[in-house]
């Protein structure tokens, strides 16, 4: 068990990024083989729809002579909504102009429960039968502006209340145009958040507003990570501004700043090829494996640039790709439960391991005496009810109860009824319970060390928030549907193409330090990231990967024996890190985890073989 010449960087890419011109147009795990779909193909229209400019930084500098005849002034003011239309309407245009009026107070909506329309396009359990998945739950933002940026005072996760839904939202753009009667216009990312569940519906807002007044407000949601439901819900609805002075209003603004100053260079996935001309990559080669209608991003992080892809959607390209919400599903394994780890062993003891979970968790019976958490971490407990490859994790125990219960006594109830069938750390078994039992037992650790501290929130200020993750990525699903709740440690993180990036490179070339600072135990470090020989973890009964301190492992032989670590989450989410400091990932949702293409490119770009 073992800041101005970046900010350019980036602004030069999105400016270039943007030179087109988009004609505008109109239980929670489900079984292992998905069952294919239809979705009917998008039908466009061909209004004029403003060209794009999606780029996070700059001042706006054109006059607002911006030609557009969807979503005009008269379309948010007295329009209704027959249809989802072409995304890029919703998005900063070319030519807009400083906004006139600052945003600063409350909006709340009205009629969210009965409004607007909704297209079902999947729907593996019967959701449809409750109408309350077809609409929005209650909602209101608080925001503050400047200059351009709107931006959302709240961006965690909102626990709604909602029977289905939970909601997040991200910075946006406010701007002026010529033919809207002298109101801004303003437009932001939401996201609906399937309620104690990992699912993320993408979707985008617009309205006018001035100094006392706003539009009513047109949504849409065309775009999903989501394996068993997928639908297009669209709508307009009524919306109440009041203005107001918002408390750290400040320190708001300031930390937007500082995230936007702070994202990695990003270029298009195209510019890896130009940028090392010599590897000869292939571009088209990276994806091959994943249905393009089912991915929502990828990328390549390498030499600290995020090669990325855009955000595609039903209607488009999502205007906020950069903001755009990714689930992580059981990558937080790693990402949460691994990583935690690797921290609570630099601060407290690297012999972590070793500790046995019921002196943790007084719940487990007497047959969990002797399984430490290196065990659980590892998903060999010796509990379990067959070895065979993910029949226990589809089985009743996880997939009917553990995912579906939302309390943590009931979560943990489940995770600990698998019965005793052999010695510790002898079988791997997958189960998603193994690693809530890792997590809760680091988090009653922590607790005990530090007299309270959260283990998500030791995350949050010690690694996160100094890799200037994004702010909705800095909460997580938590039982009780509250956010005073446990994080689960097997799913329920949130990240952006920017923040995935970042936690690679904190695991690879930066080698778990932030500012020169050794935050991961480098021993464990090594040990989880193959650099050590001698402890590869234990072989899974999944396709001969290694299993170590929950991150995966692949073994290549070409053009020598090296390990890639990956993470991995559900309906297609691959984190792949290789050996020469090349990491690629996918988010999609087919049930496709194919990335050997991927890697055999990045192997070009430098020698995997140390």
């Amino acid at each position: 068990m073992k800041k101005s010449s970046k900010l350019l960087f980036v602004l030069l890419f999105f400016l270039g990024l943007a030179c087109s011109t988009v004609t505008g147009g109109t239980s929670p795990i489900p079984n292992s083989n998905p069952i294919s779909t239809s979705i009917p193909p998008t039908v466009f229209e061909e209004p004029s729809v403003p060209t794009v400019i999606p780029t996070p930084f700059d001042p706006l500098t054109g006059a607002g002579d911006v030609t557009r005849t969807i979503l005009t002034y008269d379309d948010l003011m007295t329009g209704s909504s027959a249809s989802p239309l072409d995304d890029s309407a919703f998005a900063l245009p070319a030519n807009a102009a400083p906004p006139a009026f600052t945003l600063r107070g409350k909006i709340d909506l009205a009629g969210e429960s009965n409004a607007g329309g909704f297209l079902l396009l999947r729907d593996d359990f019967s959701y449809s039968s409750d109408s309350k998945w077809e609409h929005l739950p209650e909602m209101s933002f608080e925001f503050v502006q400047s200059g351009s940026h709107l931006i959302p005072v709240d961006q965690s996760l909102v626990y709604t209340g909602h029977a289905h839904w939970n909601t997040t939202t991200a910075p946006g753009r406010a701007w002026q145009e010529a033919n809207d009667q002298g109101f801004s216009r303003a437009s932001f990312p939401f996201a609906l958040i399937e309620r104690n569940q990992n699912c993320v519906h993408n979707g985008v807002m617009t309205f006018l507003f001035n100094d006392t007044s706003i539009s009513n407000i047109r949504y849409q949601i065309t775009q999903e990570t989501c394996m068993y439901h997928k639908f297009d819900m669209w709508g307009q609805l009524k919306a109440t501004y009041t203005p107001a002075p918002v408390a750290n209003a400040d320190a708001v603004i300031a930390a937007h700043f500082d995230w936007l100053e702070n994202l990695l260079p990003t270029k298009p996935l195209s510019a890896l090829q130009q940028d090392y001309p010599n590897a000869n990559i292939n571009e088209a080669f990276i994806p091959i494996g994943i249905t393009p209608e089912h991915t929502t991003t990828f990328g390549v992080y390498y030499n600290g640039v995020n090669y990325v892809s855009v955000c595609n959607t039903r209607y488009g390209e999502y205007p906020y790709c950069l903001e755009m919400r990714l689930p992580s599903y059981s990558t937080a394994k790693s990402a949460l439960a691994g990583v935690a780890y690797m921290r609570l062993g630099q601060l407290y003891d690297p012999n972590l391991a070793d500790i046995l979970v019921k002196d943790y968790l007084p719940q487990a019976g007497n047959d969990w005496a002797n399984v430490t958490l290196g065990n659980a971490l590892d998903m060999t407990t010796g509990h379990y009810a067959l070895p065979t490859y993910m029949f226990d994790e589809y089985s009743g125990v996880i997939s009917s109860k553990f995912i579906v219960a939302e309390s943590h006594a009931e979560k943990l109830s489940n995770a600990l009824s698998f019965p005793a069938r052999g010695s510790p750390g002898q079988v791997w078994v997958y189960h998603s319970t193994d690693t809530y039992i890792a997590t809760q037992t680091m988090f009653e650790y922590l607790n005990q060390k530090s007299n309270g501290l959260d283990l998500f929130e030791m995350l949050v200020n010690d690694i996160f928030i100094p890799l200037h993750w994004s702010a909705g990525s800095l909460s997580s699903l938590r039982t009780e549907n509250s956010a005073s709740g446990r994080p689960f440690g097997s799913h329920g993180m949130f990240y952006t193409q920017d923040d995935i990036a970042k936690l690679a490179s904190f695991l690879t070339d930066k080698a778990g330090k932030v500012n020169n600072e050794q935050i991961l135990n480098p021993d464990l470090l090594a040990d989880t990231m193959q650099l050590d020989s001698r402890d590869r973890g234990i072989r899974t009964s999944a396709y001969d990967f290694m299993y170590n301190n929950s991150f995966w492992a692949k073994e290549y032989t070409s053009p020598c024996s090296n390990y890639v670590v990956f993470m991995s989450g559900y309906g297609g989410i691959s984190v792949a890190m290789l050996p020469n400091g090349a990491t690629y990932y996918m988010f999609s949702d087919n049930g496709e985890f194919l990335f050997d293409s991927a890697v055999n490119e990045l192997t070009k770009l430098a020698s995997v073989c140390k």
